[in-house]
């Protein structure tokens, strides 16, 4: 895969998030111009759509969209 589709409103990529880690742009290149399908924004917006994509929701909480996914 390569960019996301995503980049131009992700929060996340364009450092609009509170509390960003000291490694957001490793996470960038993983998740954002690598494999955005291991990205836990990418995956609720895929599959809930882009309102039910928390604002603090970072690439590498898999687990958590998972369950925002499950309802």
């Amino acid at each position: 895969m390569g960019k996301c589709i995503c980049l131009n409103g992700c929060a996340f990529f364009n450092d609009n998030m509170a509390g960003m880690p000291s490694m957001s742009e490793s996470l960038k290149e993983k998740y954002c111009l690598g494999d955005n399908s291991k990205c836990a924004r990418f995956m609720v917006f895929s599959a809930r759509g882009k309102g039910s994509v928390p604002a603090d929701l970072f690439p590498h909480q898999k687990e958590r969209a998972v369950k925002i996914i499950e309802g």
